[in-house]
């Protein structure tokens, strides 16, 4: 670890603690004693408070209510945060605009050099989404629909919302308990529970008219929401589970309704849990369509009779093609 990055990241550490010693830094960062003073000191001479405190058991803490160092940014982290900032144009993310001045920001702080290595990778990378004809990384385009910072500010504060949905041309208004926000294709969803007809309900984004806060005298409790979920989870007759290339697949294209859920840190692992109507015939086609689209990279765990079924039938026909 370069000396810049081990001091950063000791800045950090004894930031966020109330006390420390010179013995925890030796052991936390795997250097000698020496080396430890030095860049104590040197973050001294940096401006940050540290008091040292004297007897057996003494050691440092941050003076509190006074004014911390500038953060120094190494190389990678400055590319780190520019391949951010270019990987979300054009996605209709909330915030845009305090990206805009945060880009600015950036671009202030940092020497000529590190500036010329950016305009370079502003050259040669392109994102999905982005416009290679205008790659400007401070232009900003393709602007969310305007309730999602509104939606944002609000469940911070409160997952209990009556949301008003476009349907057709009529107004319908749901009270939910909000689980998840997220994007899917392109498109903001709302992943709720109705606590009128108790069952979880997805909303998009760009159909809301007006969200509020739902009354407070007739919330049930989320442990009561949670229990809920869970019973409904065990009519769930589609368990998968997903590899690497299967996710990738299933990145690219599946049903609205659809999610996964990652099983290890790294994301290339998932299984996925969903209900197939069995008396729909468009919809048992449809998946097994998708199955077959999502290729050998998964385990199922669980699935209709009529679906597996299905996935024969087409298996056989395209062996006789063969």
């Amino acid at each position: 670890m370069k000396k810049v990055e081990r001091i950063n990241i000791i800045m950090r550490y004894i930031n966020n603690r109330a006390h420390f010693t010179i013995s925890e830094i030796m052991q936390e960062f795997n250097i000698s004693r020496s080396t430890a003073i030095r860049d104590i000191r040197e973050i001294e001479t940096m401006g940050m408070p540290l008091v040292a405190e004297v007897g057996r058991d003494g050691g440092y803490f941050v003076m509190k209510n006074s004014v911390l160092p500038t953060v120094r940014f190494t190389d990678n982290e400055i590319k780190a945060l520019f391949i951010a900032f270019m990987a979300t144009r054009n996605q209709q993310l909330p915030y845009l605009k305090s990206r805009h001045s945060l880009a600015e920001k950036l671009l202030g702080l940092i020497s000529e050099n590190q500036q010329d290595d950016l305009v370079i990778l502003n050259q040669i990378l392109l994102f999905e989404g982005t416009n290679p004809h205008n790659p400007d990384l401070l232009d900003l385009s393709d602007l969310p629909h305007p309730m999602l910072e509104q939606l944002i500010q609000i469940i911070i504060m409160d997952s209990y919302l009556v949301v008003s949905v476009e349907v057709g041309r009529e107004i319908e208004t749901y009270p939910i308990y909000l689980l998840h926000l997220y994007r899917e294709k392109s498109s903001w969803q709302i992943e709720g529970f109705d606590l009128e007809e108790e069952k979880r309900r997805i909303i998009p984004v760009d159909n809301l008219t007006d969200v509020t806060p739902y009354s407070e005298k007739k919330r049930i409790s989320k442990k009561k929401i949670i229990e809920q979920l869970s019973k409904q989870e065990k009519v769930f007759n589609l368990i998968l589970e997903l590899g690497p290339k299967a996710i990738a697949q299933f990145k690219k294209y599946h049903p609205l309704k659809m999610s996964i859920s990652y099983t290890n840190p790294y994301q290339s692992t998932a299984i996925l849990k969903a209900f197939i109507n069995i008396h729909h015939s468009d919809e048992l086609t449809e998946i097994t369509n998708w199955l077959l689209f999502l290729g050998g990279d998964i385990k199922i765990r669980e699935v209709p009779k009529e679906v597996m079924e299905g996935l024969q039938e087409r298996m056989v026909l395209f062996s006789n093609k063969d």
